[in-house]
C-alpha cells in the first residue's frame, strides 16, 4: 500500500498494546491515525463533520461496543460513507454475522496479521474514492441544473425557486424582501458592433460586478438574455434602491475591456420591496420589478426606478 498522508483513520481499542501496534503499522503506511481507548469517544469523533472515513473498532470496549458504534454511524444521515472494520477475538460465525448486521463492512480477528490488515483496508479506500468521484459528478450535475452556463449565476428555474422560498420566509419571519430586475442597456448594439463572443464577455463581466456588489446571502440570477433578477432578504425600499444604485454605478464606472476595445456599458433597474407581513407570489413581485425596469428604460436608461408595492396593488384593485 503506498503511503498517503491525506487518509485519516480512527483506531478505537481499549488495549494499549493492540492500539500502539495498529498506530505503528498504519503510520508506517502513511495514514494519519486518530487513536482512542473507548467506544463513546470513538462515536464522538465519527459524529463530527470532518470525521475519518476509515475506522478500526475493537468489539469490546468501555462505553459503547464496536457493534454499537457501527449501528450509530449507519443510523446517522451523512452523505459521506465511513468504512468500518471490527477488531475481534471472536471466531464464532454467529458473532461475526451480528457484527456485520450492526453495520460493519469487514472484520479482523485478533491477533491480527499486518498483511491481512493491508488487504482489508484496500476495499475501504476504493469504496471511499469511488463515492468521492460519484459525489463530484453529482455536484457537477447539480451545477449544470441550477447554474447559467455562461455567467455561472443561478439560472431562471433556480432563481425562481429561490424567490418562492424567500417570499415564504419573508412572510413567516416578518421581514422585508427586496427584488431587483436589471437589464443591460442597448445590449443588441454591443453584439452587432463587437460580435457575440464579445457580447458573452460583457455578460460575464456584468455578472461578476453584480456579485461583487451584493451580499453573500443575496441571490443573483440570469433571468434571460441580458436580464438579471436579484433577491435581497431583509431589504426595505430604501436599502433595495441603494443596492441597485451601487450596482448600477459598479457597471458604469469602468469600461469592459474586450480584445482591441473598451466598451462603456450601462444598466437599468426596476426596484421593489415586499413590506413586512405581506404575502405575495413570485409572479406578482416580478411584475412590479419589471414595471420599474420598463419605466427606467422609458426615462432614458442608466437609472433605477422604484415601484412601491402598496401603490401597485392599489392601482391593480
Amino acid at each position: 500500500m503506498e503511503p498517503e498522508t491525506s487518509w485519516k483513520i480512527l483506531v478505537a481499542d481499549d488495549s494499549a498494546i493492540s492500539r500502539r501496534l495498529l498506530e505503528s503499522v498504519l503510520e508506517r503506511w502513511g495514514y494519519q491515525v486518530i487513536s482512542v481507548q473507548d467506544g463513546t469517544r470513538a462515536w464522538e469523533i465519527l459524529d463530527q463533520a470532518d470525521a475519518p472515513r476509515l475506522a478500526i473498532l475493537d468489539w469490546m470496549m468501555p462505553g459503547l461496543s464496536g457493534p454499537e458504534v457501527c449501528r450509530l454511524v449507519r443510523e446517522k444521515a451523512c452523505p459521506q460513507y465511513t468504512y468500518l472494520i471490527l477488531l475481534t477475538a471472536r471466531n464464532d460465525k454467529a458473532d461475526l454475522i451480528a457484527g456485520m448486521e450492526a453495520g460493519a463492512d469487514d472484520y479482523l480477528v485478533k491477533p491480527f496479521d499486518t498483511n491481512e490488515l493491508k488487504v482489508r483496508l484496500g476495499p475501504g479506500r476504493r469504496i471511499i474514492q469511488l463515492q468521492q468521484e460519484l459525489l463530484h459528478v453529482q455536484e457537477l450535475l447539480r451545477e449544470q441544473a441550477t447554474r447559467d452556463a455562461l455567467t455561472k449565476l443561478w439560472n431562471r428555474h433556480a432563481i425562481n425557486e429561490i424567490l418562492a422560498r424567500e417570499l415564504a420566509r419573508s412572510f413567516r419571519e416578518n421581514i422585508p424582501l427586496g427584488i431587483l430586475m436589471a437589464d443591460i442597456d442597448r445590449f443588441k448594439l454591443v453584439n452587432d458592433t463587437y460580435g457575440h463572443v464579445s457580447g458573452d464577455a460583457v455578460l460575464q463581466e456584468i455578472a461578476r460586478r453584480f456579485l461583487a456588489s451584493s451580499r453573500p446571502y443575496d441571490a443573483v440570477g440570469r433571468y434571460g438574455g441580458e436580464e438579471f433578477l436579484l433577491i435581497m432578504p431583509g431589504c426595505d425600499e430604501q436599502a433595495a434602491l441603494q443596492t441597485a444604485e451601487r450596482m448600477r454605478e459598479a457597471v458604469r464606472q469602468d469600461p469592459v475591456e474586450l480584445p482591441g476595445a473598451s466598451v462603456r456599458v450601462t444598466t437599468s433597474f426596476g426596484v421593489m420591496s415586499l413590506p413586512r407581513g405581506q404575502e405575495a407570489d413570485a409572479e406578482a413581485v416580478i411584475r412590479i420589478a419589471d414595471e420599474g425596469l420598463y419605466q427606467a428604460k422609458q426615462a432614458g436608461r442608466d437609472r433605477c426606478v422604484l415601484v412601491p408595492y402598496v401603490e401597485t396593488v392599489s392601482r391593480a384593485g
